[in-house]
């Protein structure tokens, strides 16, 4: 089944425009045009003028992450066996191929995830087990849908809790604020707050008969001019609201610094190696914008595949195949940032997780509970955060599965609030006071 977000109307809640790969939300009607267009249009090749900020990178592994698997509990390996069989792996006593990896706290880190290994060790990567949402639902769709907007069991809820982070900042914004590297707007951007969505920044043209941000712009004012099929002019110039046409004209601004910055021709720092996949390719284009000092504060990439229902394999198999890629664009786009890390935290989510027995096809079904990681240099790393509840069956929700023991929006508050300085639950999530969890020293 595949766990990727339906595709939304282009029109549904605000006019999202999408074209060769972009997709930029305009300003709400009656918002006053942010003041970003100029500064953008006169940016110089190399790095904006707009210096290093503070970033959080998001990354949803949609499908719903086996965090039994991802992270096993190293004292339950009896249950384990009894419960999975054919896909319980064996603790890293002994050494071996195919073993756990022991993270020295009583769990193990699934082997596929090596690369992450070090900043385990160098302090700079935590896991909160046990992490989900309060929603007991099982669809994928719903359940992404309440993770993004940060509000569990609503949705009505219109905008996106990145969206909100975007919009608390309390400064001046940039044309590459917030930035999904996907192919649709994620519903955690969705709202009042510009925001693009781009797979591909290479990819990206402006309007004009050569591609001319100038003709792009002239004809964007009436002033004649043609472009090509699927440029983004055809899409503007029929606009009639003047923020609709603001945004218009702060996009080709945005995409003309990309131009200059020429993102085909970035190379990565320090030897970093990112896998030839969608969230390589992701990451290595966030540590660009990041690196260029283009005004990035909140990312977005994703993960897909984790819905393991058949052949999950152990060592080997899809679970190992999503993790091996997860784990190398991580650990590349962390080795790429280099003295930009300071600036950076990222944070994994997920759904839900599985269900603790395995089913008859070689793997697991929808569950509850899973894990996430936090990756940073001022993150409490080195541990395990939250209440790990075991399992026993007197203890697995509705008796089957990991039960959730920490709220997602405690780690996503403290995230939010320790590493952006964006305060205040119950702005960032409407109706949750409950508290944060400690990970970001201040």
């Amino acid at each position: 089944m595949d766990a990727s977000p339906p595709n939304r109307s282009p029109l549904t809640r605000r006019a999202l425009l999408k074209a060769g790969g972009l997709a930029l939300f305009s300003v709400g009607v009656g918002a006053p045009g942010p003041l970003f267009l100029g500064r953008a249009a006169a940016a110089a090749p190399g790095p904006a003028p707009f210096g290093r900020r503070k970033v959080l990178v998001a990354l949803f592994q949609r499908g719903a992450m086996d965090g039994l698997m991802a992270v096993t509990p190293l004292g339950e390996e009896r249950r384990l066996a009894r419960l999975r069989p054919s896909l319980a792996m064996p603790g890293a006593a002994g050494g071996g191929a195919g073993r756990l990896l022991d993270l020295g706290v009583g769990f193990g880190l699934h082997p596929a995830f090596g690369p992450l290994l070090p900043l385990w060790q160098e302090g700079r990567l935590a896991v909160v087990h046990a992490v989900g949402s309060p929603d007991p639902t099982r669809s994928h769709f719903d359940a992404q849908d309440y993770m993004e907007t940060g509000t569990p069991g609503r949705r009505s809820t219109a905008s996106g809790w990145l969206n909100r982070v975007s919009g608390l900042l309390g400064h001046e914004a940039t044309p590459f604020r917030s930035v999904a590297l996907a192919r649709a707007m994620p519903r955690s951007l969705d709202g009042p707050e510009p925001a693009i969505a781009v797979a591909d920044l290479a990819e990206l043209q402006l309007g004009g008969p050569d591609g001319n941000p100038a003709d792009a712009g002239r004809a964007l004012e009436g002033d004649g001019g043609c472009c090509g099929p699927g440029s983004l002019e055809v899409l503007y110039r029929g606009a009639s609201h003047p923020h609709l046409r603001a945004t218009a004209r702060e996009a080709f601004a945005a995409l003309g610094f990309l131009e200059r910055l020429d993102p085909g021709r970035y190379r990565p720092a320090r030897g970093a190696a990112y896998p030839a996949s969608p969230l390589g390719h992701a990451l290595r284009q966030i540590a660009m914008l990041i690196k260029a000092e283009a005004g990035l504060e909140v990312a977005f990439a994703e993960s897909s595949g984790w819905d393991t229902h058949v052949r999950q394999g152990t060592v080997d198999g899809s679970f190992a195949r999503r993790a091996a890629d997860l784990g190398r664009a991580i650990a590349a786009f962390w080795t790429d940032l280099g003295p930009y890390q300071d600036d950076v935290v990222l944070l994994t989510m997920t759904e839900f997780g599985r269900a603790a027995r395995e089913n008859g096809s070689g793997g697991t079904d929808h569950g509850h509970g899973s894990c996430l990681f936090v990756i940073g240099n001022r993150v409490d790393g080195g541990r395990v955060h939250g209440e790990f509840p075991g399992l026993d069956p007197a203890v697995l929700h509705q008796g089957r599965d990991l039960p959730v023991t920490t709220d997602f929006r405690a780690v996503f508050s403290e995230v939010a609030g320790k590493h952006l300085g964006v305060g205040g639950e119950g702005l960032l999530f409407p109706g949750w006071s409950g508290p944060a969890l400690p990970l970001v020293r201040a």
